[in-house]
């Protein structure tokens, strides 16, 4: 089989290139630069893909990201602070960003005869991103399916769908994942700021997955607070 994986350089497709490579079928990385904030983040991306020895590919949709506006990430609006599940982390949606990320994805992978394109979606997603939930990804993968019909079979393969962030820590320690060349954090900083949804659910991962955090945080305690009436089991 031949794996194309949508990666941005985060903890959780970074940890799946590593778990595809390790498993002999990655065949590529794919990456998108919708204007975000911590654009940054592809050269962890890029880092990942020449360690791991393959073809890495940026694909520039900025211009449709600059239409999809009023999310944090791509808008003149403060990333909030908190943990992952609370309301305000919903300023973060990019309206159909994984649905038009991965229609491009699956042609990327029809044109290059892959077999599957992976993606690194997981349970603490779903509270916050509908296109990252289990419903979302077997509709995307049986209208590919009708899209594609005749011409390619390519599976949508998502492996950490139903598990948390702390699992994927520990998949990613047994398959000799890099946290530290992983980029997590919305703002985009030189470090990363411990405060953003995405780097307190980093460090209650790694906490939980009993790992040490390689992390260099800004605010390396926040977190402890910020969990204090969430865990990362219950979304």
């Amino acid at each position: 089989m031949k794996t194309i994986v949508v990666c941005s350089g985060g903890l959780d497709s970074v940890s799946l290139a590593y778990r595809t490579a390790a498993e002999g079928s990655l065949l590529g990385l794919l990456s998108f630069d919708y204007g975000q904030r911590h654009r940054k983040e592809l050269d962890f991306a890029a880092a990942c893909a020449q360690r791991l020895g393959v073809w890495h590919e940026i694909i520039d949709i900025s211009g449709i990201g600059r239409h999809l506006t009023g999310s944090a990430l791509t808008d003149n609006i403060a990333v909030p602070d908190g943990h992952y599940a609370e309301e305000t982390m919903k300023s973060t949606i990019v309206p159909n960003r994984n649905a038009i990320m991965l229609a491009i994805a699956f042609g990327v992978a029809a044109a290059r005869k892959a077999d599957a394109v992976a993606v690194a979606v997981h349970g603490g997603d779903h509270f916050i991103y509908p296109d990252c939930r289990p419903g979302f990804i077997d509709s995307f993968q049986r209208m590919q399916a009708e899209a594609l019909d005749g011409y390619a079979d390519v599976a949508l393969l998502a492996p950490y769908v139903t598990v948390s962030k702390a699992d994927i820590v520990i998949d990613g320690v047994k398959h000799g994942t890099p946290f530290v060349e992983t980029w997590s954090c919305y703002k985009g900083g030189e470090r990363h700021c411990g405060r953003c949804g995405t780097c307190v659910e980093r460090r209650e991962a790694f906490s939980i997955a009993g790992v040490v955090d390689p992390t260099d945080y800004e605010d390396a305690d926040f977190w402890v607070a910020a969990t204090g009436s969430f865990r990362a089991t219950e979304v």
